[in-house]
């Protein structure tokens, strides 16, 4: 053990292969892989066998794990995304911090602590792990989704009242030193406004420019992209906001150039690596010592967290026109504490306000919220499915937000209906249309559905996993239904969107045929027992034509104009004939 804490190469390579032994094993138990890598921090911690030492390196590791997630995350973000969400975000942001705060405080207060004590886990309790959070809807690919959008922009308006909780929890502690309190704020504020202002100068005049230049070379253009996100994390950290705010600052700022894709599908395996060793570090700073007494209470707070947040949020939201899946998916993303939680809690320890119970209490949510909360954030559309007869109490009899983008032309009749504008959508949708084919394209990307409608192709917003959605659709006449984005989850289950897709279809009696994309074999044979048409398997039909072109079975069709996964037009393949 004593060579594993001195010897950092050591100490990272006996982390590494725990960390693949309990990933295994938790893909036995069917495990989210952040539970178990949570685990091995808990293991390599001093609870457990006490392999991280000081955990310097490891910390250093997962902070610039954080910073290139975040960046990531920034990189995909317009900036009319504030003008789009901006008021839901700051609304349910606000509006859940208020409450959760409000009645955490009276719980403890009922369960016996002090006002002083109650306040902090109240405070605690309000603030949800972004990280964890943008990990798993980046894993599900639902980041891009109305509702990932959604919860993205209130997770923002948490941590910029992380910032400020922290800020005035550190004047109060400079306060008990006979300093002004109230000088720390207005640095903060001023800091922040010219943080924001260089950022934007940035964007406006030198991005492009200096991306032309490094994207010269790829080996640059990925160390360029790495240096900037951990720069502008540190210096957002240096100026007392959280690093993460940084991070994904730095990705905006680069959102705008032509090279963001280019840098996000270089940096994806990097994120992945590096976010293993944030999960070791939150798991061995759980200490398990200082929680058992407080079993009971914590049982309780995670019961208020795990159902009270979403049901704020839910309510929030439907109060504002959102239909009550939107809010209801959105909301299970906050049912967790966040590690800001326990360093918040730390902080009132550390200045003598609340004693060590607390902090084992918090620990002890925060262990149980983000177990659980990952579960229903990966099988959010089975639990929607189960409770959505209960939630209609919780939508507006009109969902005026989003009815904008789900509408279309009643007087229309179209000939196909196509789910997913990517790159896979977009060439089928060319083809059929050249075809002399009217074709529906459903997004479930408002940036996607408003760029096709910019381009005078018709597009409405949908999830094909909603089943209430079908109920909008405009399926008199339509001969075929096709669903071009194939999962990649495997086996079939119950929540699954080509099976939701095809049940749906045909509880409202659809007469057309259903044609759905798979990649697994097995789940081709389940979708044809549901009712499944026809089933599109890209990889498997493409080696087929590949093949038949090789052999001279076939001559290559002419290969029209194209547009990307984000609705641009791209033209014309270059080896497309004139």
């Amino acid at each position: 053990m004593e060579l594993l804490q001195t010897n950092i190469f050591t100490q990272v390579a006996g982390l590494l292969l725990l960390a693949s032994a309990i990933g295994v094993f938790g893909q036995l138990l069917r495990l989210p892989t952040i539970l178990s890598f949570i685990i091995v921090g808990i293991l390599a911690g001093p609870a457990g066998f006490d392999l991280v030492g000081d955990g310097t390196e490891i910390e250093l590791l997962s902070k610039l794990g954080i910073a290139v997630l975040l960046f990531l995350v920034g990189l995909k973000l317009d900036l009319h995304l504030v003008r789009s969400i901006g008021t839901v975000s700051l609304v349910t942001g606000l509006g859940q911090v208020f409450f959760t705060a409000a009645i955490g405080y009276l719980i403890g207060i009922a369960l016996g602590f002090d006002a002083v004590t109650s306040l902090y886990i109240a405070v605690a309790l309000t603030f949800s792990s972004t990280i964890i959070i943008v990990k798993l809807l980046s894993d599900k690919r639902e980041i891009d989704s109305l509702h990932g959008r959604i919860a993205l922009g209130f997770l923002i308006v948490q941590d910029l009242v992380v910032v400020l909780a922290m800020v005035v929890l550190s004047a109060v502690g400079v306060g008990a030193s006979g300093e002004n309190p109230f000088y720390d704020i207005a640095r903060i504020l001023m800091f922040g406004a010219l943080f924001l202002i260089g950022t934007g100068l940035f964007i406006r005049y030198v991005a492009e420019r200096l991306m032309q230049m490094v994207a010269r070379s790829p080996e640059l253009l990925v160390t360029f992209a790495i240096a900037w996100a951990a720069f502008l994390a540190a210096m957002a950290d240096g100026l007392g906001f959280s690093k993460e705010l940084g991070g994904l600052l730095a990705g905006v700022s680069l959102a705008s150039t032509h090279y963001r894709d280019a840098i996000a599908t270089r940096l994806g395996s990097l994120r992945d690596f590096l976010l293993l060793f944030f999960f070791i570090a939150l798991g061995s700073q759980l200490d398990l010592y200082l929680i058992g007494d407080e079993l009971g209470a914590a049982l309780i707070f995670s019961l208020f967290v795990l159902i009270g947040n979403p049901l704020i949020v839910l309510i929030i939201m439907g109060y504002m026109g959102y239909r009550k899946r939107t809010g209801f998916l959105a909301g299970l993303t906050v049912a967790q504490i966040s590690e800001f939680s326990l360093i918040f809690i730390a902080m009132g320890l550390t200045l003598g306000h609340v004693n060590e119970s607390a902090v084992g209490l918090v620990t002890l949510v925060g262990l149980i919220t983000i177990a659980l909360s990952t579960y229903m954030i990966l099988y959010s559309q089975q639990i929607y499915g189960f409770f959505e007869g209960w939630l209609n109490v919780f939508e507006r009899r009109s969902a005026h937000r989003e009815e904008g983008d789900m509408a279309v032309s009643s007087d229309q009749h179209y000939d196909v209906i196509l789910f997913g504008l990517g790159r896979y959508g977009s060439a089928m949708y060319e083809r059929l249309h050249q075809g002399g084919l009217k074709v529906l394209g459903v997004d479930f990307d408002p940036d996607n559905v408003r760029a096709w409608k910019r381009q005078g192709i018709p597009a409405m917003y949908g999830d094909m996993a909603d089943s209430d959605f079908v109920m909008h659709l405009p399926l008199a006449g339509v001969g075929w239904v096709i669903a071009a984005i194939p999962v990649v989850s495997a086996p079939l289950s119950h929540g699954d969107p080509r099976r939701v897709l095809v049940e749906a279809l045909k509880h409202q009696g659809f007469a057309g045929r259903i044609a759905i994309a798979a990649q697994h074999t097995g789940d081709a044979e389940r979708l044809r027992d549901k009712g499944a048409d026809l089933i599109l398997m890209p990889f498997v039909d493409a080696a087929d034509q590949a093949a038949d072109l090789v052999l001279g079975r076939q001559q290559r069709a002419p290969i029209p104009a194209c547009i990307d996964e984000h609705g641009n037009d791209i033209g014309a393949r270059p080896d497309m004939p004139a």
